[in-house]
């Protein structure tokens, strides 16, 4: 009743005044006839009209501006997803992206794209919006600091990073007086010149470092420490550096810009002995993200940006100024990691791609139109090679370091990255540099990235370093379990000692966490975390096992990678949901993923997997795990699993003979009662089929059953532990709607 008087209501409303308005609307088209007044719009054609309207809208700052971000932001992930499937850091790929969108590529073969995409009047806002970007990601590198490692590494980290830049820094200085006359623009003097020159030998790449300590586990490895200590000072160093030499660029002499090193000092102090120990007293009385409300995260921002701020007005970078308030931050590595958390998928997804891009609009590689020219780019990466690598492991075997110690130091010392794009888009910025030098330097920097992933394999190689996920065991079947989340890793590792319980075996227990591009320092202690239900688990069981964890970001590969090589008899994993199934939206975006995704492109080329699968509850990092593991993978799906001492075997071809292997290791080492299910009577029908069940049913006499029924019934499968399923008959079952599929019972599918 009340909502039939509602929809009463509201008709009368809505209706009533519609009417009204409509009303006046024409005594006011009479109105306006009496007094001769024209329509200020000319009678157009509607059609015309509404399509103007839009391709002005179009060319509005605003909706520019997104089409911007989205087309930085697919092209920086598909570009950085190809250099990742080859070893390279996702930044080398992102960088690509921003100079492949610029004149360098896209500018020369699709020029009406770029002119549409990025006009020469909206590269001011693609300017503001990507400095944004790169002050947050500046206060999240100097939050990535940890004071406390410097304890432990601090001498010899000292002299192998400040080493590493006074070398390079001089070979650049010296490199400076060949470019000069040539490369230096009009009315720059040398000093300028050579300051950038030498600054951008000497620069190393704290970020992309830390993610390659992460995903080699060097972490775990002294190595590793004295690694992040060293690129630890370089980057306090190198910023110091570049700060300094920013004051007297814009001085104009060494001498008129004591003026601003004074400031900049004064700064410094002031941030380190009066802000400092206020932030510390908000961090302690806030530790945890409860607590941590938005006006107290005001505060914290505030505080980045007036520093900022600051350093610019005293004439050495906003940057700087970003990069000092992350420091100072309160240095609880929990109160750390939950403001990075708040800031760093902003500003690395959304906002780094924009300065990448706009890096790469004003690198024209087109303007090395000459063999001398190119013969000059090499010299320069010869030089930053030389200089920095060279200086960093002479230093590193002076300090006490092994010949590999040494080498794997003076490679990650030799990354650039993106930390000298910034340098040198300030070079850029101030006209120290020409457009020519700055190709070459971008150049420079892609090259020293790209070098170090293969450099580090060429030296595992040669000391023949054994890798983390090498067997530590070999024995009758072994079985790898990977979790993502530590409680479905202690039902994974219940289901794995089933099959195992009264043999000689050996588990490994894999956890891969996404890569956290910069949050480094806490790794050891996510990781104990994450181990801690899964090796309680194992002590209840009475399993040992072995732990295996990293970092990284192309997951699956990392899980498909550590079976492969370990030649696990068995690989288990629990299935993820699919974001793009369950809606018509889902579905298309699912389809437009496959085909942007290069992974998905080669896996149709090479017919490893159809574009346009049928409907399936696996997520696609599953199917990228299927697709390539060369070891038997289960794929578990968790109905809350406890034991298995009732388990069904279902057959539906004469090829899912192999798991009766499986199904009789749950009888033999578990005890299990087997009930096979064959509905398409295929045992029947196969004699070595018909055999294989006949011999595990006089083996284990009173244990193994078999039912030729139709169907299962609803309230007896509900009874049962474990549905143990091919993953072929899985899918066969799934197309043919077999009720039994839907039933709420924990199923094993494997996959050979």
């Amino acid at each position: 009743m009340n909502k039939i008087k509602n929809t009463l209501f509201y008709i009368i409303v809505v209706g009533g005044l519609s009417a009204l308005m409509y009303i006046i609307s024409g005594w006011g088209k009479i109105l306006q006839e009496g007094l001769a007044i024209r329509s200020i719009v000319a009678p157009t054609d509607a059609w015309d009209n509404f399509a103007g309207t839009i391709a002005e809208n179009a060319m509005h700052p605003v909706p520019l501006l997104l089409v911007q971000i989205v087309v930085i932001i697919m092209a920086a992930r598909l570009l950085g997803v190809i250099c990742k499937r080859i070893g390279q850091p996702m930044v080398i790929g992102e960088i690509l992206a921003g100079i492949a969108l610029g004149p360098s590529l896209v500018g020369v073969y699709f020029p009406e794209f770029t002119h549409f995409v990025f006009p020469e009047i909206s590269l001011g806002n693609l300017y503001l919006v990507s400095q944004i970007g790169l002050i947050l990601f500046m206060f999240v590198v100097g939050m990535e600091l940890d004071f406390q490692i410097f304890n432990k590494k601090a001498n010899e980290a000292l002299v192998i990073s400040h080493v590493g830049i006074v070398v390079p820094f001089t070979m650049g200085f010296g490199l400076a007086y060949i470019l000069y006359p040539q490369f230096a623009p009009q009315g720059v003097a040398y000093l300028p010149f050579a300051l950038f020159m030498g600054i951008a030998m000497s620069i190393a790449a704290f970020p992309v470092m830390a993610r390659i300590v992460q995903e080699r586990g060097l972490y775990k490895q002294k190595i590793g420490s004295v690694v992040i200590t060293c690129a630890a000072v370089d980057d306090i160093t190198a910023w110091s550096l570049l700060a300094t030499i920013i004051a007297v660029v814009k001085a104009g002499s060494f001498v008129s810009a004591l003026y601003t090193i004074a400031a900049a000092i004064a700064f410094i102090l002031f941030m380190f002995f009066v802000v400092r120990p206020f932030l510390k007293r908000i961090g302690d009385l806030h530790p945890s993200p409860e607590t941590l409300s938005k006006p107290i995260v005001s505060i914290f921002f505030i505080v980045v940006i007036l520093s900022a701020w600051a350093t610019e007005l005293i004439g050495i970078h906003v940057l700087f100024g970003a990069f000092v308030a992350g420091v100072i931050m309160p240095q609880d590595k929990k109160f750390r990691h939950i403001f990075i958390q708040k800031v760093e998928d902003v500003a690395l997804v959304l906002f780094l791609p924009l300065f990448f891009v706009y890096t790469g609009l004003r690198t024209e590689i087109g303007l090395l139109n000459d063999v001398h020219l190119w013969k000059i780019a090499g010299l320069i990466c010869l030089v930053a090679t030389v200089g920095k690598f060279g200086a960093t492991f002479l230093a590193s075997k002076f300090t006490g370091q092994s010949w590999r110690n040494s080498l794997i130091i003076g490679s990650l010392m030799n990354t650039r990255g993106l930390m000298e794009l910034i340098a040198l888009n300030i070079g850029l910025d101030l006209g120290v540099i020409s457009e020519e030098v700055f190709a070459m330097l971008v150049i420079m920097a892609l090259f020293t990235t790209f070098m170090t992933g293969p450099f580090l394999n060429l030296i595992d190689r040669i000391f023949k370093q054994k890798n983390m996920h090498q067997r530590l065991h070999i024995s009758k079947f072994d079985v790898l379990v990977s979790f993502a989340n530590p409680q479905m890793g202690r039902v994974l590792l219940r289901l794995a000692d089933c099959f195992i319980k009264k043999q000689p075996a050996a588990v490994s227990v894999l956890h891969i966490s996404p890569e956290n591009t910069l949050y480094h320092y806490n790794l050891e202690e996510y990781e104990a975390e994450s181990f801690a239900p899964v090796l309680e688990e194992a002590d209840e069981l009475g399993r040992p096992v072995t732990t295996l964890f990293k970092s990284a970001t192309d997951i699956e590969n990392e899980i498909t990678e550590m079976g492969n090589t370990g030649k696990y008899d068995l690989l288990l994993v629990s299935v993820g949901q699919s974001i793009f199934e369950g809606s018509l939206l889902g579905k298309v975006l699912g389809y437009t993923t496959k085909i942007i995704n290069p992974e998905n492109l080669l896996n149709k080329v090479t017919g490893k997997e159809k574009l346009f699968a049928g409907a399936s509850p696996f997520d696609d990092r599953t199917r990228q795990i299927l697709a390539k593991s060369t070891i038997p993978v289960g794929i578990f799906l968790n109905k809350n699993f406890d034991e298995a001492n009732y388990v069904v075997l279902v057959i539906k071809r004469l090829a899912d003979i192999y798991l009766l292997k499986y199904a009789e290791l749950l009888v033999k080492n578990n005890g299990s009662s087997l009930t096979i299910f064959d509905p398409d009577h295929v045992i029947r029908r196969h004699s070595s089929l018909n055999d294989a069940v006949d011999e595990l049913r006089e083996t284990y006499q009173g244990r193994v059953a078999t039912l030729r029924d139709k169907t299962l019934d609803k309230t007896w499968l509900i009874s049962q532990d474990l549905v143990l399923v091919s993953l072929e008959g899985w899918k066969t079952a799934l197309e043919n709607g077999d009720a039994w599929v839907e039933h709420k019972v924990s199923m094993l599918v494997v996959k050979v």
